[in-house]
């Protein structure tokens, strides 16, 4: 039996699990710079157009949960190798689409992937680092590599675009993909919880509650062409409704829920868990909102709009170095208050841009509020959301707090997205030239965003515990129970 803790693979081993995360991430924010030239080469409407995003997030976050616990029962390393693969069968579906339904339909696949691959790797992680003080680092450099996943994306987005083709956003995960698949199994050992084989997954609460939030998101996207009080609304939204009912109905009859009710007694997970749904709506529609803006109003092409985002990468990089350092002193409610406070007041700067807005002036004071705070609270997330969790549901903790993400942003930014372009076109009808309309109807939307995220600053403030560690606790003990031997 190997000591994880002084097997120096270990840290090999992190910066290949976080590559692969940095993937997945990224495939959140990339197609936002090739968004506007997607449109137009598949024939996509301005609301299908949400979908290149929803499609992938809200299968992610629907069956994360799933994924968590298919690690945990079947093995962690055996069902993050599956999602890779999966994941870049779906990443080539994307990239060779011939019509918008291709593209869509292999996002929604591409969603599987990451529900099975992105708990399992977090759940390794958090067996790999046992110690409180590693784990605190181990989980600061993850959380930090997949935060500028996402928010590089945008720059990435903006070169593959203008200098080869769109398509080249999904066919560079496929080389990430391979080398992962080659170098895992001979870093990470694998796991699985005792006594799996006793233990049958909720299959039919993870699939139920996937749909009623697929139902919601069309309903909210419908309401741009047919207003709130038309059937095609009402019908996807009530449906959607009803699915999550039946969803909570059926995890309460489960032998082995998706979360078992323990999972809900400690405080700070379950807060953090709640908040992590205001932080991921105005961190989604920023960057989809923003990315139309430049290219559509502003007139900027893809790599200035790629490049527009640089300042984001470095600022949110600073602030986890901060945040990683400064934890384990003022504790996490102290720095997701200022995580939230920051980023409502770089939404707050950003709408108020105008159709004569400078890059300097308009947007990137902005951009840095926002990308600072995103910085100091990913890793405190990433803490919080793990506080005293056993090694038995070290990946279901990781499955909740991604699947928080998720659908945060993917409701979020169906709802935003909703008012915004419902917004732009009443103005439109009312005489106001387009470019002012399209800026009004974002510039609401950032502030819808704005109260989302001072309402959780709030509730972080007065709910959270301010822990200021992830403590010491019984996955050090059971780690020697829940890792094999290390491959030679």
């Amino acid at each position: 039996m190997t000591d994880t803790a002084s097997d120096p693979r270990r840290w090999k081993a992190l910066a290949v699990l976080g590559l692969v995360q940095f993937m997945l991430i990224l495939d959140v924010t990339v197609v936002n710079g090739a968004l506007p030239d997607i449109q137009t080469d598949l024939d996509f409407t301005e609301t299908g157009l949400a979908w290149v995003v929803n499609g992938y997030v809200l299968m992610a976050g629907g069956l994360l949960l799933l994924g968590g616990r298919l690690a945990d029962m079947l093995g962690r390393k055996k069902v993050f190798l599956a999602g890779v693969v999966l994941f870049g069968v779906a990443s080539a579906a994307c990239g060779a689409a011939a019509n918008a339904e291709m593209l869509v339909i292999a996002r929604f696949v591409q969603g599987i992937g990451e529900a099975l691959a992105a708990p399992a790797s977090l759940g390794l992680i958090a067996l790999m680092f046992p110690d409180p003080q590693e784990r605190i680092k181990a989980l600061g450099l993850w959380g930090g590599i997949a935060g500028l996943g996402g928010t590089s994306g945008t720059v990435i987005s903006g070169f593959l675009t203008e200098l080869a083709d769109w398509r080249w956003i999904f066919y560079i995960n496929l080389p990430v993909a391979a080398f992962a698949l080659i170098v895992v199994p001979r870093l990470v050992s694998e796991s699985r919880m005792e006594r799996a084989s006793q233990h049958r997954p909720d299959v039919a609460g993870a699939l139920t509650g996937t749909a009623g939030l697929i139902a919601i998101v069309y309903g909210l996207l419908e309401a741009v062409d047919h207003g709130w009080g038309s059937g095609n609304v009402l019908l996807p939204l009530l449906g959607g409704v009803g699915l999550i009912v039946a969803m909570v109905l059926i995890e309460a009859r489960a032998v082995d829920p998706l979360i078992p009710l323990s999972f809900f007694r400690n405080r700070t997970r379950v807060v953090t868990n709640f908040v992590t749904l205001f932080f991921a709506a105005g961190f989604f529609s920023y960057f989809f909102l923003l990315t139309l803006f430049e290219q559509q109003v502003l007139g900027y092409s893809p790599i200035e709009s790629g490049l527009s985002y640089l300042p984001f990468g470095l600022t949110i990089g600073a602030g986890i170095g901060l945040s990683t350092a400064m934890m384990p002193r003022l504790g996490v409610r102290t720095i997701l208050t200022a995580g939230f406070a920051f980023c409502a007041a770089g939404l707050a700067l950003t709408s108020t841009v105008s159709i004569d807005s400078g890059y300097a002036s308009g947007i990137l004071p902005g951009m840095v509020l926002l990308a600072f705070g995103s910085g100091i609270s990913f890793p405190a997330f990433g803490n919080a959301s793990l506080h005293e969790v056993t090694g038995q549901d070290s990946s279901l903790a990781s499955g909740v707090q991604n699947a928080m993400q998720q659908v945060g942003g993917a409701l979020g930014l169906a709802t935003i997205v909703t008012i915004a372009l419902t917004h732009a076109e009443d103005q439109v009808a009312d005489g106001v030239l387009p470019p002012v309309a399209l800026t009004d109807g974002f510039t609401l939307g950032w502030q819808v965003a704005v109260g989302l995220l001072v309402l959780g600053g709030v509730l972080v403030a007065l709910l959270l515990e301010n822990v200021l560690a992830v403590p010491r606790n019984v996955l050090a003990e059971e780690v020697a129970a829940e890792v094999g031997d290390t491959p030679a």
